[in-house]
């Protein structure tokens, strides 16, 4: 396989991919912390897995190597020793735990870990006052007390981090480069933790040019960026990535120190409600010169083309005219492209199977992508326009509000001839 990073479309023959395995994080949501966690029901965590296995053994049929983000970051700790203890400070710093005796509690559970793997599942799934080497007496501090509660209860002193299975938004690969993104909500940044010591430590990838750091002021997320071609990628503005960010980014891209390849951003603002989240909930890429779309956003598109300006530094923003096939026909050099709609005609359907992601769809190559299985209109539709389809089961993995593109993060894709 392949060595190192390289993404110049969202279609090319996948080589490798980043997955994460739901785990026992998903144990940790209840009724009353999901709506702050992001999710709307708590899927069958047993389910959940059987059908995230599927997923990864159809994508190893199709001749692509699976990795995952846990065996990533237990690497990078390994081929750094130092970068542990570093990695736990961090974590700890951003995990809202209060209480100097609750945050020494918190460090001693983890370091008490040897296995690092079983150590950095251990960051995912989040800690229990029950876990902790701490009673009520020993509280130190009002917000000790308040944390541990009797001390005896399953109350979270850490939450988990369940979303990590959507491994495409805490960051992005865009040809040979990373962006490292900032998470808007709270509940996600931590996510971003792990792609920092990937890209610092491990071996493969320590290299790797960085188009956008999780350090900068504006909030940019995986989901809503897209690599059109080699040269151009396109970004939503949506309810999770902000204009701001969007200026960064194109800025470092267009003319940062490190040659990148990309000589066009696309900015497409999309609805900024939760339903609609990233770009590739509402449209993704399937084949060459065909896109499968959510009707919803159709007719209220605003589009953006960001490129170098005259002077050195200065980035030139146009609107573009006319509708979504048209700028998308143009930004890819293409006389034409079809645009496929969720649900078909129909509004019911379409708002249905885009709340179970069936415009999010996973090409492994060209007109050949995976999809959710329970969208059988959209699917259907797609068939019969000529696209091959791999159906993933996904009675427990749809309920968090992700489809197969938000499951998985490519590292290497080939060309397009």
């Amino acid at each position: 396989m392949p060595k190192g990073l390289h993404v110049c479309s969202e279609i090319g023959k996948l080589r490798k991919v980043m997955l994460h395995r739901p785990g026992e994080e998903l144990l940790n949501l209840s009724p009353d912390n999901l709506m702050p966690l992001l999710f709307d029901d708590i899927p069958y965590l047993r389910v959940a897995q059987e059908e995230h296995d599927t997923f990864a053994r159809m994508l190893r049929e199709q001749g692509v190597e699976v990795l995952y983000l846990e065996d990533l970051v237990a690497e990078a700790l390994e081929a750094h020793p130092e970068a542990r203890p570093e990695f736990t400070d961090r974590w700890i710093a951003e995990c809202h735990a209060s209480g100097r005796h609750v945050i020494d509690a918190v460090r001693e559970r983890l370091d008490s870990i040897e296995d690092t793997r079983e150590f950095v599942q251990k960051t995912f799934v989040g800690i229990r006052a029950d876990e902790l080497d701490l009673t009520p007496a020993q509280a130190g501090s009002l917000a000790d007390l308040v944390s541990i509660g009797d001390g005896t209860s399953g109350s979270l002193v850490v939450d988990p981090i369940p979303n990590t299975y959507f491994t495409r938004d805490s960051f992005s690969i865009i040809r040979s480069g990373v962006s490292i993104n900032r998470m808007y909500t709270s509940t996600r940044r931590r996510e971003t933790l792990y792609g920092d010591f990937v890209f610092r430590y491990h071996p493969e990838y320590a290299d790797t040019p960085r188009w956008y750091d999780r350090s900068n002021p504006y909030h940019v997320e995986g989901g809503d960026i897209l690599v059109l071609n080699a040269s151009t990628i396109g970004v939503g503005m949506s309810e999770r990535t902000e204009a701001a960010g969007i200026d960064l980014l194109a800025h470092e891209l267009l003319w940062g120190e490190m040659p990148s390849g990309i000589e066009r951003v696309y900015a497409f603002s999309i609805p900024r409600k939760r339903t609609f989240m990233h770009l590739d909930t509402v449209f993704t890429q399937v084949d060459v010169d065909t896109f499968t779309v959510h009707p919803g956003i159709l007719g209220t598109l605003r589009v953006f083309e960001l490129t170098r300006g005259r002077r050195e530094g200065d980035v030139r923003i146009r609107q573009m005219e006319g509708d979504l096939d048209n700028i998308l026909a143009r930004a890819l050099g293409l006389p034409a492209v079809r645009l496929i709609k969720c649900g078909g005609g129909d509004p019911i359907a379409a708002a249905r199977e885009q709340w179970n992601d069936g415009s999010n769809t996973l090409a492994v190559e060209p007109g050949k992508v995976f999809v959710y299985q329970r969208n059988s209109v959209t699917n259907d539709i797609l068939y019969k326009a000529g696209i091959q389809l791999l159906e993933v089961p996904s009675a427990e993995l749809s309920r968090g509000r992700g489809g197969p593109h938000c499951m998985s993060m490519a590292f290497w894709r080939d060309d397009l001839s």
